[in-house]
């Protein structure tokens, strides 16, 4: 039995609240809550429980995205979704917190998605292969990630700037810091062996810092791209090293 009038209000006020989500039409909700760079379209549903035909977010193109409500978490002051979208190949899921100003919280992330997908976003143009992704945690703040804790593994990696051949497979482990991200990078049967360390400050700079060693199989046309490399030392590695800001 609730003793209180304090208890009856803080319950007739989320009553009210969630009952309001619930009735709420999809297309309101949207306009509401969106970051200025998602578009979506096609919307139906309510914001309880709802889709939508396509979505575009931060130049990413998804389709037949559906989402569902979480009322448990309401009672914790967030507003979150499971979320379950298809790209024009693959899935993606995930678990979505809501909040203003531009903020998506993403946990339970799983994926498996073509890396064509990603050839506007990342500006690598004629880029292959297949990625699959498994998060724990992504924070995305004004469409730069801020914190990631998850692996993504990618296999048949073409980049068109090296050569036209596979790349291979290849793993990155991202942990979450204080003063940004930080990744392992390592191949996993990659045309030449590879361990290198990725970081990605607040400040959006970032620094891979790897070594490279050639394989029998390495093609001809990587083997050029090396030449530009510092020479290999006594165990055959060459240092490769990359900077910029995203």
């Amino acid at each position: 039995m609730i003793r209180s009038k304090r208890g009856l209000i803080t319950i007739g006020t989320f009553v009210l609240i969630l009952g309001l989500i619930v009735l709420m039409p999809a297309r309101v909700a949207v306009h509401w809550l969106a970051p200025a760079d998602i578009a979506i379209s096609g919307i139906h549903g309510t914001a309880w429980r709802g889709g939508a035909n396509e979505v575009s977010v931060y130049g990413v193109y998804l389709r037949h995205t559906k989402w569902r409500l979480s009322p448990l978490r309401l009672l914790t002051g967030k507003l979150s979704y499971r979320i379950e979208t298809t790209p024009v190949a693959g899935f993606i899921e995930s678990d979505i917190d809501i909040g203003f100003g531009g903020t998506m919280s993403l946990s339970n992330l799983t994926a498996a998605l073509p890396l064509e997908m990603f050839a506007g976003a990342t500006g690598i143009s004629g880029l292959q292969g297949s990625a699959s992704l498994n998060f724990k945690r992504v924070v995305i703040v004004n469409g730069f990630v801020t914190a990631a804790d998850g692996v993504i593994q990618v296999a048949g990696l073409v980049v068109p700037l090296v050569g036209h051949d596979s790349l291979g497979g290849y793993e990155a482990e991202f942990f979450t810091q204080n003063n940004g991200i930080a990744a392992s990078i390592k191949d996993t049967d990659g045309v030449v062996d590879l361990a290198g360390s990725l970081q990605i400050k607040t400040d959006r700079s970032f620094a891979f810092l790897g070594q490279v060693v050639v394989k029998p199989e390495t093609p001809q046309s990587v083997r050029r791209q090396l030449q530009f490399l510092p020479p290999p030392n006594e165990r055959g590695q060459q240092e490769l090293r990359l900077e910029g800001i995203l």
